[in-house]
């Protein structure tokens, strides 16, 4: 599928949500591990456009995202320290 398509149906869940709110507990993580899967493709972005003046790039894949969206910045610099240490 095509980012636009992707982009577009969770702009349309997180709207549908808002008006309707979500009353259970499984809408609520699912609802989280999305934002946490946004964030995480958002440092690795961010960390790849001022990464890429050092040489340094990290994979923007489904693993990457979810390890710097649950992580945090201790997640992108994990991936970046293997990439530097294990990977040369």
């Amino acid at each position: 599928m095509e980012p636009t398509v992707i982009i577009s149906i969770m702009v349309a869940v997180i709207v549908l949500l808002l008006f309707v709110g979500s009353s259970f507990k499984p809408m609520r993580f699912l609802v989280n591990g999305t934002v946490k899967l946004g964030i995480g493709i958002l440092f690795l972005f961010f960390f790849n456009v001022i990464g890429g003046t050092f040489g340094l790039h990290i994979p923007i894949n489904v693993f990457t995202a979810v390890v710097s969206g649950f992580l945090g910045l201790f997640g992108v610099a994990s991936l970046a320290a293997i990439h530097l240490i294990i990977l040369p």
